[in-house]
């Protein structure tokens, strides 16, 4: 039985584990009945200074882990910045990071005051299992784009194939990146797929060969047919000269010999060195003797 009417007896009611919550509101309502005017105003302050502590030091805990945490945001950013970090992905990192503090302050604020935070600490992770198993496909797709803003196999703005489709990327967020094709349709790929398949990019390197497949016919003089496609190619001030262009004879088909020209040039002028050169190819080949041949099919009739 207690008997004591000061603030500590009441604290340590409360504190007794041997009591059920019944019997600790039984004993402190009999502890309060024996207790003076005197008394309640002597433990009134007493509870009063100490909650008015708590909170004051929780405020001041509070207001220094903004601070701090605001501080490390701007470092972060700085960091993100100098290291070239994607805006989306350095985004991501402030949020992140903005998060998982704040709920570190807010668990140390709550914890001053005399809040339990056990049980806060059980639910809060309940629930991000719960959120993380319903939102597995989203968050494959946003690793994805973590992933791919990290290490940078494509930046915006190059001509990639990925996927089955080909085209320019437009955008790359954490869940998807944008490709507008050639016929300017533009897609969302998710980056999950995007980011565990095979990528042709075609604009990291600075230059690109161009090839061009030819047929001839049997009888044509193959060395003229070099010749003239060489010169072509150098004729054209886009083409590099290092490495120089070729051409190859590549195999001897059924009805045709197989040609191989191919040059280099910037990844800019892929598209209308290969468009213009195959036109000139069509008009030139002929002048000099040079056939295109159709396929042919030999059959034998038997009487």
């Amino acid at each position: 039985m207690y008997f004591l009417t000061t603030t500590d007896s009441l604290k340590v009611i409360l504190a007794d584990t041997t009591l059920t919550a019944q019997e600790k509101t039984a004993v402190v309502a009999e502890q309060v009945k024996n207790m003076t005017f005197s008394d309640i105003l002597s433990m009134l302050a007493e509870w009063g200074i100490e909650i008015a502590a708590k909170v004051a030091i929780a405020l001041a805990i509070y207001f220094v882990g903004r601070w701090l945490i605001g501080r490390l945001v701007k470092i972060v950013n700085k960091v993100c910045e100098k290291r070239g970090v994607e805006i989306s992905l350095q985004q991501f990192f402030k949020n992140m990071i903005k998060v998982v503090l704040y709920i570190c302050l807010a668990l140390t604020v709550i914890g001053i005051l005399g809040i339990d935070t056990t049980s806060l600490i059980a639910m809060f992770a309940s629930a991000s299992l719960a959120i993380g198993m319903a939102l597995s496909g989203t968050m494959q797709n946003f690793a994805g784009g973590v992933m791919i803003l990290l290490l940078r196999p494509y930046r915006i703005g190059d001509y990639v194939e990925a996927q089955g489709q080909a085209g320019t990327i437009k955008e790359i967020s954490l869940f998807n990146t944008v490709i507008t094709t050639v016929d300017n349709k533009t897609i969302y790929v998710p980056n999950s797929s995007i980011s565990t398949g095979i990528i042709n990019n075609y604009s990291q390197a600075a230059t690109r060969r161009v090839d061009w497949n030819i047929t001839i016919s049997y009888g044509d003089d193959v060395e003229v047919a070099r010749r003239v496609l060489i010169e072509m190619m150098n004729s054209d001030k886009r083409v590099k000269q290092d490495p120089a262009p070729v051409v190859y004879l590549t195999s001897l088909g059924d009805s045709a010999v197989n040609i191989s020209a191919r040059a280099w040039v910037d990844n800019a002028d892929y598209w209308g060195v290969y468009f213009d050169l195959n036109e000139r190819i069509y008009n030139e080949l002929p002048k000099h003797g040079l056939h295109f041949p159709f396929p042919q099919l030999s059959v034998h009739v038997e009487k």
